[in-house]
This record gives structure tokens, sequence and C-alpha cells, in this order.
């Protein structure tokens, strides 16, 4: 296919090509194109839907430079990276996985919803009880977004908070020591990827599953970063948690709050993250009830006989 676009303000084309012609070359590389500018035009070809979607992205920029916006190597990222997404997600919100055939799918308009948000915004907080999909449906975005190119890592965080019980000490090196955590992250995506694909991602650092604890000091670009089990980070845990996304990068944090292990005393930093967040521009915050359990039918029920009297309260046999 070929498509030639009128530059609508030939003066500024220095602004809209960036130096040396770079955004063009950007969008070259990102859409496997070719482009070539002259007389006033550029002219685009490749195939089809990659044609169409470089002359949605340079449409875009010049709109930007028409209202005297900066255009940035950003920008152009920025463009190409939105445009990919709303194609995406044009239809029943399908979620595509590396596992040939497997497509992922909200089951219930919650579930819809969580995966909108996901789309639209940067930073989205999800809360509900078991069995709603709120780590799968995010693992599941973050394949997609891998997978697609979307971003270039994605990071999977746990706390290392024992749920209830003291397990005493743990043998082997550190990552035998929160690998037991860890495992509800592992077994989400050994269902969207195969075995050999995910220790390859893991060898070259494509895909990284670590606790909470290891994220200090770090600054994640480009990347799609899930903190799971939210609800057993502390207040500053989740502030430093928070503070690590960088540049062209997505957060999801997702949490039960009826099910903090967290000390009686301690409050928990997603309840206060929400609280404190709450409509600030840019972020989404989700919750899942008991209509989006997606489990056996029993788990729904089972939620709803603890939700009566409480989770908290412990029966002493007499």
């Amino acid at each position: 296919m070929e498509l030639s676009i009128t530059i609508e303000e030939p003066a500024k084309r220095g602004v809209l090509f960036g130096p040396a012609d770079r955004h063009l070359k950007l969008i070259r590389e990102a859409l496997d194109v070719q482009i070539f500018a002259r007389q006033g035009q550029v002219k685009i070809t490749g195939p089809s839907k990659n044609v169409s979607r470089a002359a949605a992205v340079l449409q875009r920029l010049q709109q930007a430079v028409r209202h005297n916006r900066p255009v940035t190597a950003q920008t152009v990222g920025d463009a190409v990276a939105a445009f990919a997404v709303s194609e995406h997600h044009q239809g029943d919100g399908a979620l595509d996985v590396y596992i040939p055939g497997r497509t992922i799918r909200p089951k219930t308009p919650g579930q819809a919803r969580y995966i909108e948000a996901m789309h639209r915004r940067d930073l989205v907080f999800c809360t509900g009880p078991a069995g709603t999909g709120k780590t799968y449906l995010a693992v599941a975005k973050a394949v997609n977004m891998l997978k697609d190119h979307q971003a270039k890592r994605l990071i999977l965080v746990r706390p290392a908070v024992e749920a209830g019980e003291k397990l005493g000490f743990l043998p082997g090196d550190m990552q035998a020591k929160v690998n037991p955590y860890l495992r509800p992250l592992f077994d989400a995506l050994h269902d969207m990827m195969e075995f050999d694909q995910i220790r390859r991602f893991m060898a070259n650092d494509l895909i990284e599953i670590i606790p909470l604890a290891f994220m200090r000091g770090r600054t994640l670009n480009d990347s799609i970063i899930i903190l799971d089990e939210a609800q057993n980070t502390t207040i500053a845990q989740m502030l430093m948690f928070l503070t690590r996304m960088g540049h062209g990068s997505k957060t999801i944090v997702t949490g039960d709050d009826s099910q903090t292990d967290l000390p009686e005393e301690t409050p928990s930093g997603l309840l206060d993250a929400q609280r404190r967040l709450a409509g600030i521009k840019g972020l989404a915050i989700i919750r899942l009830d008991r209509g989006d359990i997606v489990r056996h039918h029993l788990v729904q029920n089972i939620v709803e006989a603890y939700g009566k009297n409480g989770r908290n309260e412990e029966q002493v046999p007499k």
C-alpha cells in the first residue's frame, strides 16, 4: 500500500521530522514502513495496516506542530504506542498472548472495565476478593504488551509476607527463599507462555519476578510493572514502589483488602494509596466484587459466607 500525506506547515518540517529526520526514522523502524519526504509531501509504503497506522501517527504529530506543542522522540513513541493499543483493543477487549490460539478475554463487565482501564491509564489500582482475575488479567495485559512491543520489560513484584503462619528458616539461596511467595505469578505466566520462552526471557532480563524489597533505588523505563498482593505493603513500601515508575512505563497494583496479612497495628499501603490518590488524573481505581469471581462456583459462596461474619472472627471450639 502507498499513501501520501501533505505537510501542513512546510516551514516547520524540521520540528515535524526531527533532527536529521529522526522522527521519521523512529516511525519507520517501529511500524516497518518506508517513508520518503519530497516536495511538501510524505509518502508512506508498506503493509496496509502499518501504513494506516504510520499515517495516523504523522497526523497526530502535525496536530502537535499546528498547536505549537513540542514534538520529541518521546512524543513519537507515545503516538505509535497509542495507535497500536487503540487498534488492538477494538472489539471485545481480547488480549493476545504468546501461546498460539490462546486469547484472554474478560468474562464479566467488571473485568472488561479493568482491561479498559489498563489500556487507557498508566497507573491502575484493582482490588477485589479472591477469584476475580485481578492478577491473571494484569499478567495477561503485561504479556500482551510485551508481545506487541509496547513495553521492553515485564516486572512482576510481590511483598514476601507470610499468610498467617510462621514458616521459619527456609533453605537455599535467596532465589529459593523467595520463590514460594512468587509462585502465583509464575502460574499465571505459564498459562500464557511456554516454559522455555519464560526461562529465555528471564535469562535475558525481559521478565523479572522479584520481591518488593528488591525494588528500592530503581527507576524502570519502558516497562510494565505489576505489584501483586499489594494489601500486604506498608505505606512506606507503597510509596517506594509507586515512585519506581519511569518514562514510558505502566504500573498495575492489585490486592484483596479483605485478606491483609500485616500485623493488626500496621495500616495497609494499598488502602492508604487509594485514599490519598483518589481524584488524581491519569490513574484509575477499579473495584471488582463477588459477581466478578470466575473460579469454581463454590469460591463465590465461600467469599460470601466469610463476608457475612467478618474474616477475622475466630470460632473457638467448646
